[in-house]
Parts: structure tokens; sequence; C-alpha cells
């Protein structure tokens, strides 16, 4: 009953088979060496993207926020909602423009 049971051979682990492994790590290894390990990070465009749609909902949300609110406790509906989203998205175009504005070098 014993020789029907599942498993591996009681010969052990092939030594081809250690070797080819160890030899495979090894070549990863020197691959990685070769090529320099890096490490896939956001690029600054990316981070850049993500500022700008940061600063577009956030000046919109103030505004909607801020002009909601007046609105509220002062009965002027929707008056001062809309004059603070105006407000928001030009702050969030001049926060937009001075974030891809470059200073160039004096010469």
């Amino acid at each position: 009953m014993a020789a029907d049971a599942p498993g591996q051979d009681p010969a052990g682990e092939d030594a081809r088979i250690a070797s080819l492994e160890e030899r495979i790590a090894q070549a990863e290894h020197a691959e990685k060496v070769r090529q320099g390990t890096q490490v896939q990070q956001a690029d600054d465009g990316s981070r850049l993207g993500n500022r700008v749609l940061a600063e577009l909902i956030g000046g919109l949300a103030g505004g909607a926020v801020v002009g909601g609110t007046l609105d509220y406790f002062l009965r002027t509906s929707p008056w001062l909602l809309l004059a603070f989203l105006g407000l928001g998205i030009v702050a969030a175009f001049r926060n937009i423009i001075r974030l891809t504005t470059t200073k160039r070098p004096d010469r």
C-alpha cells in the first residue's frame, strides 16, 4: 500500500535540476547588476498632472463651499455661490500657471 501513495521519489533531488536553478539565480543576479536595480517611481509629468488636478478640484470645491455657506447664511442664493465659484476657478488657474511656468536663468 505504501507504494501506491503519491509523493516524491526517495532518491532525492536531481543534481542537474539543482545546478540549473543555481545557474538561473546567478544569471538573474548578474542581469540585475548589469541593468541596475530600478524601482519605478512617479515621473515629473505624472506628479505635475496630479498637482494640476488637485488645484482644479480644490479651487472649485473651495469656492463652492465658501459661496454656498455664505449664500445659506445671507440668503442670497445663488449669487455668492456663482461669484465664489468664479473666484475659485481664477485662483486655480493662477496656481496652475504658477506651477507650470519655469523661470529662465539670466544670461
